[in-house]
């Protein structure tokens, strides 16, 4: 990976076997990162990273603006949230094994032996986020396979910092970010599609677009959405 400097600005570019540059722009702060073709050369890159300034600031504008959570201790009246709404953390300390429970009602009762650690109840919690995701996203692959005509091979879970979901075309494998599991399930929705598309689609290009237009034309509102909504506090070391 390769730097340059436009200006004030940073930009980090990364040659790869593609067709067409892809620039964006990465939480927290606003990182620059774009993705070119191996045959296009650094005075190309500046002038097309130049073109898109206006639109890069107005991103690094609004992350620097969204909300942000600060590091969560996992202690009782803590902001927590699932599938888009805010939860308040009921630590609950007992002698059977960990657990959370949320019985309709604006709290998740969190079961945790005496004694527990900051970095077990975070891990407790993951485990419980990735759980409900994983229920949730085998109904939308085989709902949209039919209606897109493709089929997901293989699909999993993982923290990912700098996407909301990959998609793998020739083993027609996807992968979500676990933090979806504390977004809306329509906002989970749009990924999933997004990322099927990509079967379809490889690049961001207007037929891709063309396709997202079709399956759902509200991928613009989701996708506002889903970035209005807080970011989690993370050690961003990249």
């Amino acid at each position: 990976m390769a730097k340059l400097r436009i200006g004030r600005l940073a930009v980090e570019v990364v040659r790869k076997n593609i067709k067409n540059l892809h620039l964006a722009v990465y939480p927290p702060n606003g990182r620059v990162r774009v993705a070119v073709p191996l045959r296009v050369d650094n005075e190309a890159v500046r002038l097309a990273v130049a073109s898109r300034l206006g639109w890069i600031r107005r991103q690094q504008k609004r992350l620097t603006a969204q909300e942000r959570q600060s590091a969560r201790e996992f202690v009782s009246r803590e902001s927590h949230y699932f599938l888009g709404r805010r939860y308040l953390l009921n630590v609950i300390i007992h002698d059977g094994p960990a657990r959370v429970v949320i019985n309709g009602k604006p709290a998740i009762d969190f079961y945790v032996p005496e004694g527990v650690n900051r970095s077990t109840c975070e891990k407790i919690l993951r485990e419980w986020y990735r759980k409900e995701l994983k229920t949730l996203v085998p109904p939308l692959i085989s709902k949209w396979e039919p209606i897109m005509g493709v089929q997901v091979s293989e699909w999993g879970v993982k923290k990912m910092k700098t996407k909301w979901g990959t998609c793998n075309t020739r083993a027609h494998r996807i992968w979500i970010n676990l933090e979806l599991a504390k977004k809306p399930v329509q906002c989970l929705e749009y990924i999933v599609v997004h990322e099927m598309v990509h079967l379809l689609e490889r690049n961001h290009n207007g037929k891709f677009i063309g396709y997202m237009n079709e399956f759902l034309p509200n991928w613009r509102s989701l996708r506002d959405q889903l970035n209005r909504f807080p970011l989690r506090h993370e050690n961003w070391g990249y």
